[in-house]
């Protein structure tokens, strides 16, 4: 038989836990709310004289006005950061001749849709080529994305972000884009994920460039302050993005390239005449500087 005493214990508890559960949604809430966005980022929602804009569903996309383009990149973003913070550096992108798709992500936690690739490229069979692009978390996702459909992107721009398992053999023409002062760099550039990424990957160190400034929002936490302007960052991240473009241009129509088949050996020719140290040797044209990039 209850007490005159126990139910007000009881209730006290229920009071308790219903505190706690409270407390534990809006704590949760609070997690997971995005960073707020800076002015640039929302006025980049809209065409300019060098790109045309589009809204898909709560996905964005920038293209050329003449929509004349055959590569495609899509961006994962960073966790907690909304899609529209990478709309200044997708119009750069683009104003270069190539369609960017900014996914949207449930909670905006890219590893809740590592497949959100596949509705958009679904979305545009006009593009023959795919790259994918990754803030932080994102990068992490979109290199996942590469190695668990091999064959289908053919380029990787990781912007603050190492691959989560071994995509060494994936063949993509991959970047690791950094800024030095990122409380992750020396992840990001450890010998540990230069191993578990494509042999000729270029690693590009933006140096005074820090996490947040891969895009355009604040309030990142436990980040070093930047000793670079966002703009000059976000101009070092369009750049050697780019540069992977014109790598994805320039690879071979049937990708991955296939193994080169090895056949017996060639028989031997004559020997070979020696060459004169005095007579100039031309070099080969179209042949690479040993400093070349």
């Amino acid at each position: 038989m209850a007490t005159r005493h126990g139910r007000p214990r009881r209730r006290t508890l229920g009071l308790i836990a219903l505190l706690a559960l409270v407390v534990a949604a809006g704590a949760a809430a609070w997690s997971l709310r995005p960073q707020p966005l800076l002015p640039e980022a929302q006025a980049s929602l809209g065409a300019k004289p060098d790109t045309a804009f589009k809204k898909v569903g709560e996905s964005y996309e920038w293209m050329p006005p003449s929509m004349h383009y055959s590569v495609g990149l899509i961006v994962y973003p960073g966790a907690r950061v909304l899609p529209a913070a990478y709309g200044p550096l997708a119009q750069r992108i683009a104003a270069h001749g190539y369609l960017v798709v900014v996914a949207s992500m449930p909670l905006n936690l890219a590893v809740l849709d590592i497949d959100a690739a596949n509705a958009i490229m679904a979305e545009h069979p006009e593009v023959t080529r795919w790259a994918i692009a990754g803030h932080s978390l994102g990068g992490a996702m979109a290199a996942q994305y590469v190695g668990t459909h091999p064959g289908v992107m053919r380029g990787l721009a990781l912007w603050a972000a190492y691959p989560p398992g071994d995509i060494s053999t994936s063949g993509v023409a991959a970047t690791s884009i950094f800024g030095t002062l990122d409380a992750g760099a020396d992840k990001m550039a450890s010998p540990d994920t230069r191993r578990e990424l494509p042999p000729d990957t270029v690693f590009v160190p933006i140096a005074g460039g820090n996490h947040e400034q891969m895009g355009w929002y604040t309030g990142q936490p436990n980040d070093p302050p930047a000793t670079i302007s966002r703009d000059d960052q976000q101009g070092q991240v369009a750049e050697a993005t780019l540069a992977m473009l014109a790598r994805v241009q320039a690879q071979p129509d049937q990708f991955p390239a296939p193994a080169p088949s090895v056949g017996p050996p060639a028989s031997p020719g004559p020997p070979a005449s020696p060459v004169s140290p005095a007579s100039p040797v031309p070099a080969a044209s179209g042949a690479s500087s040993p400093s070349g990039a």
